[in-house]
């Protein structure tokens, strides 16, 4: 496997430690458990979705483990303008704040409380289970330059995550562009969901989640293929990565850096175990294979 040399990176404007975020909606609700992460090796963190208002989220069951993954259906559940009293123990620390919002008015006012704050500012524009929200807006290619240039003018780097539940990510990709992105994120998971034959019902109480984890790896590593070949700024990928070969296949895709969230549910020190095995100092120059497989 490819080895890369270790150090510090600069994707979309933000300074990270290595090549590996913590991705949000994992163990990102308080400054503790995001300090945890990036003291187990991650380059940076991006917090959970945080929104306009107080919300508490979809009813029970909100998560169910399958083959080769998970469905979550959270409903974006989040204390609003009281997370930023959560990032006052890190503020030199690369952190990202993912936020969300039913317009670019609403984004707009949400990154306001994060500017200066937080390294960065990540648009949720592809939750596949919150209505009015997240892939509601972003599988829509106007609204998603829209709300990015609402954000993007605040100076503060943006990045925006998309959703792989649309016809053409690329077009939802250059969108973005459009509108001002430092970077996008790809992928958010796949919309999904399971019956129970015993209770002849669905098994989550909103009846559809998002599946992510490694089942979803090859539906990424495609998307990331697919935007690379439409837009110029730096792509994140994300979606299914649990070992160093995935980074490389993922960077070989066209990723900059990658975005890790399921496989932490199954191992905490996954980050150092991956640093462990992607870095060596006699390792070559990410750049020589971001993108290589579009040869």
């Amino acid at each position: 496997m490819v080895a890369l040399y270790p150090g510090p990176i600069e994707v979309g404007g933000i300074r990270l430690r290595n090549h590996l975020l913590l991705a949000a909606g994992i163990l990102g609700t308080t400054g503790a458990s995001l300090a945890r992460i990036l003291a187990n090796g991650a380059g940076g963190v991006v917090t959970k979705s945080i929104g306009p208002s107080p919300k508490e989220g979809h009813p029970g069951p909100c998560l169910v483990v399958v083959d080769g993954g998970i469905i979550n259906a959270m409903g974006l559940p989040n204390p609003s303008a009281a997370f930023v009293e959560e990032l006052a123990a890190l503020q030199s620390e690369p952190v990202i704040v993912s936020i969300f919002g039913g317009t670019p008015e609403e984004f707009r006012t949400v990154a306001g409380w994060f500017a200066g704050k937080a390294s960065g500012l990540e648009l949720n524009l592809s939750c596949p289970h919150a209505e009015g929200y997240g892939a509601a807006i972003g599988s829509d290619p106007a609204l998603v330059e829209e709300c990015t240039r609402a954000v993007a003018s605040l100076g503060v780097p943006t990045w925006v995550k998309l959703t792989p539940n649309v016809a053409n990510i690329a077009e939802i990709g250059a969108a973005a562009e459009r509108g001002g992105a430092d970077a996008i994120v790809a992928i958010n998971t796949v919309k999904a969901m399971r019956i129970s034959t015993a209770l002849r019902r669905p098994v989550l109480g909103n009846r559809f989640g998002g599946l992510s984890g490694k089942a979803i790896f090859p539906v990424a590593v495609r998307c990331v293929y697919d935007l690379y070949e439409a837009c110029s700024i730096p792509i994140v990928g994300c979606g299914g990565i649990s070992t160093a070969d995935n980074v490389v296949e993922m960077m070989m895709a066209g990723a900059s850096a990658v975005e890790i969230g399921s496989a932490v549910v199954d191992d905490i020190g996954i980050f150092a175990a991956i640093v462990n095995d992607l870095y060596n100092p006699d390792g070559i120059d990410a750049d020589e294979i971001v993108g290589c497989a579009h040869a």
